[in-house]
């Protein structure tokens, strides 16, 4: 059993804690999180330790690996310690807004030797899984083409936006990675447009709401990449891959499969999922059994903080892409 403490008792603190305590493979030993009430409910529910601590708890000889959920400015003082224990992480999403402490920080990771998973966990979900499978399969042939849509159901609130880093580094980022796992080739350049359509005040937060990505890779192969902090009519994530001989398509998931036609409206289907909590249910747990297997068994990790690196480095070429209005060369 792999014996896991959990860092962080919020939104996704709880869903990784969950997975962890449901988990067949792992053991969960203690959620630390700042605030003792939220740690302290957490634990009670799912039957574990609770502590206000998270350094002491990285102390601890009865840990073996560690999932960091905890506000991103923690993640890389977290994940140094972890390492320098021996543990091994999970950490979600971006190891740091600043690229040159996520540079250093993963230097020195390698230099410990350390195994850190990046959580990007939009590569386990089933779908996304088959995707890839089908492209490795060459049912597609040769990939051409990558289109992403991603839309959020509302805006974040305004202090989840104030700390966020920004749409790129915060949203976009999910899909950038997804981008370079579809494509099979590193982007090599980027071009950007960005828009505040849903909320102008985000102009004070040097920030967006609305936005367009383009990719090319050294080969020619190209992504399209739109996101949007608000659809009124749920969350919206679909994926397209098209290439040499053939297309793959994924459409959005839906609470059923049911469709109605009636005199009043025709082809009447339920609404989209609410949030990515219902959405990605099923590859948070996914990303969390596979990190857990990875342990057991001495196998690589799925993602690394490379490829933290290599997303975070798109996203602040499309950040500077959009402010510029120029393409910029990875």
């Amino acid at each position: 059993m792999i014996r896991i403490a959990v860092l962080g008792a919020g939104r996704i603190g709880r869903i990784h804690a969950g997975n962890v305590a449901a988990s067949p493979n792992a053991k969960l030993v203690v959620v630390a999180d700042p605030i003792e009430k939220a740690a302290s409910s957490l634990a009670e529910r799912l039957g574990c330790e609770a502590s206000t601590d998270a350094s002491t708890v990285l102390e601890r000889d009865d840990i073996d690996a560690v999932v960091i959920g905890t506000p991103t400015d923690t993640h890389i003082t977290f994940m140094l310690q972890a390492v320098a224990k021996g543990k091994a992480v999970l950490c979600e999403k971006p190891i740091d807004l600043d690229m040159e402490k996520s540079l250093a920080a993963a230097n020195e990771v390698e230099r410990l030797g350390g195994r850190v998973m990046l959580a990007f966990n939009r590569r386990f979900d089933p779908t996304s899984q088959a995707f890839r499978k089908a492209i490795d399969a060459g049912d597609v042939g040769e990939v051409r083409q990558v289109v992403i849509s991603s839309r959020d159901p509302g805006m974040p609130p305004r202090d989840y936006v104030e700390h966020s880093g920004g749409i790129f580094r915060d949203m976009v980022i999910h899909d950038l990675d997804m981008a370079r796992w579809l494509l099979g080739e590193e982007p090599v350049e980027v071009m950007a447009f960005a828009s505040r359509l849903v909320d102008p005040s985000l102009a004070e937060l040097d920030d967006f709401d609305t936005v367009m990505v383009q990719l090319r890779t050294a080969s020619g192969k190209q992504c399209h990449i739109n996101c949007c902090r608000e659809a009124v009519y749920g969350y919206d994530q679909r994926m397209e891959v098209s290439g040499s001989k053939g297309m793959l398509l994924q459409e959005n998931l839906r609470p059923s499969t049911i469709r109605r036609w009636t005199k009043e409206a025709t082809d009447v289907r339920e609404p989209l999922l609410n949030f990515f909590l219902e959405r990605y249910e099923a590859a948070y747990k996914a990303e969390l059994e596979a990190f857990v297997e990875a342990l057991r068994t001495n196998a690589p990790l799925p993602t690394s903080v490379q490829d933290g690196l290599k997303a975070l480095r798109l996203a602040d070429c499309a950040f500077e892409s959009a402010v510029s209005g120029k393409s910029v060369k990875v």
